[in-house]
């Protein structure tokens, strides 16, 4: 896909998250692209919903790159530049977790989880910044979870690198999927990019450039 072009004119991606998991999963895809980080107080912007919560979350991180960005993409006619920002939350028991703020916090995230199921809730923002067009759209994989043992999530907490995501667990660490008992969606919207939904986007931008 990095031969990708429109109406002649190259294709230049750039993924606006420092997230190594999102990285993977749109070099997966095939794209080529560079990465830029939005660096925004995501605890700053606070909605009651979760669907509202990742859209505003994913639309203030595309500002902020804008703003790095000092309308250079804008200006750069020869070139097609896409923007893609996404933002993630899980769900459970009918409570926002984003990334915990301590151990306890984690700890707690996890034990919610045990024998009841969450919602991973993903929204991916896709900005052409030659144009000023943007389509974005939410992606909703749901996990159930097995008992999940007190001694197992010390250990995870312990450790510190597999809690350090939104929800507080890894849920595609090898150690956690036997305490998975069903995943309703895929596990790279688990991870944070929708792989099919991500391509929908970028496809959709460029079709409409097209026309």
């Amino acid at each position: 896909m990095s031969s990708v072009s429109t109406n002649s004119s190259p294709l230049k991606i750039i993924l606006g998250s420092s997230s190594p998991a999102r990285r993977e999963i749109l070099a997966d895809m095939g794209y080529e692209f560079t990465v830029m980080s939005a660096d925004i107080d995501e605890k700053a912007i606070r909605k009651d919903k979760p669907e509202e919560l990742v859209k505003a979350l994913a639309e203030a991180k595309t500002e902020a790159i804008k703003l790095k960005l000092h309308g250079d993409c804008a200006a750069d006619r020869d070139h097609t530049t896409l923007l893609i920002t996404s933002d993630q939350v899980m769900v459970s028991k009918g409570m926002i977790r984003e990334r915990p703020r301590s151990a306890e916090e984690a700890r707690e995230f996890i034990k919610g989880y045990s024998d009841d199921r969450a919602f991973a809730v993903n929204y991916v923002l896709v900005s052409n910044l030659s144009t000023g067009a943007a389509t974005g759209g939410w992606d909703i994989p749901e996990v159930k979870f097995q008992h999940i043992p007190d001694e197992f999530i010390d250990t995870v907490v312990n450790q510190g690198d597999m809690t350090c995501v939104a929800g507080g667990l890894k849920l595609t660490h090898p150690l956690v999927l036997p305490f998975i008992k069903e995943l309703v969606g895929t596990a790279d919207s688990v991870r944070g990019l929708p792989r099919e939904l991500t391509d929908k986007l970028i496809r959709e931008l460029l079709e409409a450039k097209a026309e």
